[in-house]
C-alpha cells in the first residue's frame, strides 16, 4: 500500500474547510465589482444590498405593530385616569392662583363652590375630549413617521465594514460550525476515496 494515500481524507478535510471558508469569505468580498475577462464578481451581500436593504425596510414596517399599541395606549381612557390627579392639581391652581392673578376682578366674584364647579366641568370635558385628541396624534404621528424609510436608511448608513463585522459577530458560531462541517464531509468524502482505493488495489 502507498502509505500517501494516507493522506488521502487529511487532505479532504482541509479542502472541504478551505471551500466553506471561501464561500463564507464570498458572502462580502470583493466589496466593490471586480473586472475580469468575460465576467465581473462582487460579494453576495455588497452586490444585492440596496435590495436586501429595502426588503429588510418593507418587511419590518409590514411586522411593525408598535404604532398600534401606542395608539390603543395614548388613547385608553385609563391612561387618562392615572394622570387625572397631576391634571386636577394644575386646573385647581389655574383657578385659585392664576386666574386671580391674571383677571383679579373676576376672582372677587368667584368663590370655593363656583371654582369647584367649574374645576369639575372642565375635567368632565377633560375626559371625553382626551381620548379623541390622542387618538388624532397617534393617527397623525403614523402617518408621519415612515418606519421603512427610517429602516432602509438607517440600514444604508452601515458602512459595508460595519455590517461584516456585525455579521460576523453575530454568527460567529454559526460560521464556525459552517467551516467544521466542511471539514468533516472533506473527510468522509477522503475515507471514501481511501477505501474505495484500497478495496480496487
Amino acid at each position: 500500500m502507498n502509505y500517501w494515500w494516507l493522506l488521502i481524507p487529511f487532505l479532504s478535510a482541509a479542502a472541504g474547510w478551505l471551500i466553506h471558508r471561501g464561500a463564507a469569505t464570498f458572502l462580502f468580498h470583493p466589496r466593490t465589482p471586480k473586472q475580469f475577462p468575460g465576467f465581473s464578481m462582487q460579494g453576495l451581500i455588497p452586490k444585492h444590498r440596496h435590495t436586501l436593504t429595502q426588503q429588510l425596510g418593507s418587511y419590518a414596517a409590514a411586522e411593525f405593530q408598535a404604532m398600534d399599541m401606542i395608539e390603543k395606549k395614548i388613547s385608553d381612557p385609563a391612561t387618562l385616569a392615572k394622570v387625572m390627579p397631576v391634571i386636577e392639581v394644575h386646573v385647581d391652581e389655574f383657578l385659585r392662583v392664576k386666574l386671580a392673578e391674571k383677571m383679579p376682578m373676576i376672582s372677587m366674584f368667584i368663590g370655593d363652590k363656583t371654582i369647584n364647579s367649574l374645576k369639575t366641568v372642565f375635567l368632565q370635558e377633560l375626559e371625553n375630549l382626551f381620548p379623541r385628541v390622542m387618538g388624532q396624534f397617534a393617527g397623525n404621528l403614523r402617518s408621519e413617521l415612515n418606519i421603512e424609510k427610517l429602516i432602509t436608511d438607517k440600514l444604508s448608513a452601515i458602512t459595508d465594514e460595519e455590517l461584516e463585522a456585525k455579521i460576523r459577530a453575530g454568527m460567529g458560531g454559526f460560521l464556525r460550525s459552517f467551516y467544521m462541517l466542511g471539514a468533516f464531509t472533506g473527510l468522509i468524502a477522503g475515507l471514501i476515496a481511501l477505501l474505495s482505493l484500497l478495496l480496487l488495489k
